[in-house]
């Protein structure tokens, strides 16, 4: 059985990890906007749209100048986009109020999770994946990836079924030194090798450890 421990000292340093995250932005705004867009959608989907609309709309007063069907203009091929439209004008329309230029950055008061789920179309994983990336949060925003290796790995039970319980247990069994990276490693790591179906158990740097390539 592969621990945490083992996990996070074997991945980062054999598969020479970009550890960072893969989705497109230039700003804190536009990172905000870039990770409620993808919820229930990949990272690669919605970095063939972000260009464009962020060149446009980098800013909150620029997006709610480009106003709702100017948005869903440009994120119709994204999942869920008139949903995701309303809450992306809604968050542009609070955070219009702070000083806006293209370097955009959040102020101080949001650099929680309590603060920025305050926000409109910002839940936990959000938030964490939010403060995780752009302030080094000990936040695990838990994804499928994130959810699928804690069962794979028995790090957690059945009853972690929730990506809430999931991160809750993580938090607890992985050690703290690792807690800024393991978003970006986990994600990373079943994004291309351990993955859903026909895992790439064959080039893993695990395979020695791990039960599931056993099965």
């Amino acid at each position: 059985m592969i621990t945490p421990r083992q996990f996070f000292e074997i991945v980062p340093n054999n598969l020479n990890m970009d550890i960072r995250s893969e989705l497109y932005s230039t700003n804190d705004f536009t990172f905000a906007v870039a990770v409620i867009l993808s919820a229930q959608a990949t990272d690669k989907k919605v970095n063939e749209v972000t260009p464009a609309l962020f060149r446009v709309a980098g800013t909150p007063q620029k997006m709610l100048e480009l106003g709702l069907d100017g948005l869903k203009q440009h994120i119709r091929v994204i999942s869920f986009f008139n949903n995701k439209a309303k809450n992306i004008i809604a968050l542009a329309g609070e955070l219009s109020k702070y000083e806006s230029s293209d370097k955009w950055a959040f102020p101080a008061k949001y650099h929680n999770r309590a603060e920025l789920m305050k926000l409109p179309g910002v839940g936990q994983k959000t938030a964490n994946v939010i403060t995780n990336v752009l302030w080094g949060a000990p936040n695990i925003g838990v994804d499928t990836h994130v959810f699928r290796l804690a069962h794979r790995y028995g790090w957690v039970d059945a009853s972690a079924n929730t990506p809430e319980k999931v991160e809750a247990e993580l938090l607890k069994k992985i050690p703290k030194k690792y807690h800024d990276i393991v978003n970006h490693v986990m994600v990373l790591f079943g994004r291309y090798t351990c993955t859903a179906l026909r895992p790439k158990c064959a080039n893993c740097p695990l395979r020695e450890l791990c039960e599931y390539n056993n099965h």
